[in-house]
């Protein structure tokens, strides 16, 4: 009988992305930590920490806070989901459930973008920069977070690409959560930013690591994060900002 030798994968085919799933579902969990941590005293116990001011010094929070925290903390379980659906090989459940995600993030961007405008409306904002100067912090955000979304859709067919660009969503909005953590606060948005910026430079190592390249996902998503931190700082101090910042809380 005939017999058709099949050669067997090379070391460095079995080696790339062998650990993708623990690493993905390591980065989903790190996630959900900080988040929780971050926001732990002003929300998630918030009755058993006494009700404390919240990073911008109010005592109370409105229904569109509430909605807010809501929209966004199922964010933080769905990514969890999906990535421990991927990590099962459950792929066909991780499509399905992507439908619910896109309007999530959808919902996600317009809640957001109202709570960021009243609040500056308010006055409210943390100590330093002007509410109206700091608005445009929270609006980068909104603005990076579905251009990531909608890229990780377009890429959907594209797994290495996909799951890259649904961290970077992830990593967009993670910096509210990192300000918030213990001993954070007092050293400002070089601390903020610069550590969001850190768990970037964790993907792209593990990258480098596990490929011995970096993905392009990671260049130009990650280049366009990390830029919009000096840009939004520089814009927020512009005249033209502020008439903006001003038109959107009349």
């Amino acid at each position: 009988m005939a017999t058709v030798a099949v050669p067997a994968p090379s070391r460095k085919t079995l080696a790339a992305g062998a650990y993708d799933r623990v690493f993905y579902s390591g980065m989903a969990i790190a996630l959900a930590i900080i988040v929780f941590v971050g926001f732990a005293p002003t929300y998630y116990l918030r009755g058993p920490f006494g009700a404390p001011p919240t990073i911008s010094g109010t005592t109370t929070l409105s229904t569109l806070a509430h909605v807010h925290g809501a929209l966004f903390s199922s964010w933080v379980v769905l990514f969890i989901v999906q990535t421990a659906l991927i990590a099962s090989h459950r792929t066909r459940v991780h499509q399905r459930l992507g439908i619910a995600g896109a309007v999530l993030a959808a919902a996600m961007v317009v809640v957001g973008t109202s709570t960021a405008i009243a609040s500056a409306a308010r006055g409210s904002g943390p100590p330093g920069p002007s509410p109206l100067v700091f608005l445009a912090v929270p609006l980068f955000d909104m603005l990076l977070f579905p251009i990531f979304v909608i890229a990780a859709l377009v890429y959907r067919r594209q797994r290495e690409a996909h799951k890259r660009l649904m961290l970077l969503a992830y990593l967009s909005i993670i910096t509210a959560a990192i300000a918030r953590l213990p001993g954070v606060f007092p050293y400002g948005p070089p601390a903020f930013f610069g550590l969001t910026i850190g768990l970037l430079l964790i993907a792209v190592a593990y990258d480098l690591i596990s490929r011995r390249r970096v993905h392009p996902a990671y260049i130009f998503g990650g280049g366009l994060l990390a830029l919009s931190v000096p840009a939004r700082l520089m814009i927020s101090g512009t005249e033209g900002w502020m008439r903006f910042a001003e038109f959107l809380t009349r």
